[in-house]
């Protein structure tokens, strides 16, 4: 293993124990020297890395936010109805809430502004909801007299009070409380030509990661690494 290679390995690491430290203390209780234990390293190697505990709670959020957008962008540039594109997404995001402590983490940290919010997730989550909704009002696939600024609300208020409640219970990711939510608003949303066609449990390619593609917080990084050589202890951007 190259010196590049430990370096990736050890800020991954890092990531993903000082997730887990701000998901179970939260940020102001973390402690750099249970993210440096947690990860197996020195807190020597942990300030080479980051200059101090900001700069790693940063950098888990930027974990976090990569991920997420990356699903947003899966779910505008794939083919096929809209809705379904939409029902699919939250499906993918709560998927990855439920098995990535890292984007748990990060998220939450976005929004209690623990990382100075150089970013808003909530705020691209709506963008990513309301951009499909206007796609399947294009495309002609919403009920007559549905607007998508009134069903992104609805929409939005749905997904984010699950988010908020899988905090304490991690049960309200799993697939049946999104199946059931869009069993109730699809029949509402939806034209009737497409009674039937759409499946509220995620269609079959709901979630699916390219092969050989890992969580946020294990996600290879080497292609920041030579940029991060030079600002050693900067989080990304």
């Amino acid at each position: 293993m190259t010196k590049q290679d430990r370096a990736v390995r050890t800020r991954l690491a890092l990531i993903r124990s000082a997730a887990a430290q701000f998901e179970a203390r939260g940020y102001v209780r973390a402690s750099l020297a249970e993210i440096s234990a947690g990860a197996g390293v020195s807190s020597g190697a942990l300030h080479f890395h980051f200059a101090n505990k900001a700069a790693v709670a940063e950098a888990v959020e930027d974990a976090a936010a990569r991920a997420l957008r990356a699903a947003a962008v899966r779910s505008r540039c794939d083919d096929g109805c809209a809705l379904q594109r939409l029902v699919d997404v939250t499906h993918h995001v709560a998927r990855m809430l439920s098995a990535d402590g890292v984007v748990r983490a990060g998220l939450r940290l976005n929004v209690e502004g623990a990382a100075g919010r150089v970013r808003d997730l909530r705020r691209e989550w709506r963008e990513c909801v309301q951009g499909l909704l206007a796609e399947a009002e294009r495309r002609g696939e919403l009920a007559a007299g549905v607007t998508p600024q009134r069903t992104g609300a609805v929409v939005l208020a749905a997904t984010t009070g699950i988010e908020v409640l899988a905090r304490e219970d991690h049960g309200w990711l799993a697939r049946p409380s999104l199946t059931d939510l869009w069993r109730l608003l699809l029949p509402c949303l939806a034209a009737p030509r497409l009674a039937g066609a759409l499946d509220p449990a995620g269609s079959e390619a709901v979630g699916k990661e390219p092969a050989g593609r890992q969580p946020a917080g294990s996600e290879p990084v080497a292609q920041d690494v030579p940029a991060e050589a030079g600002r050693a202890g900067l989080a990304l951007r």
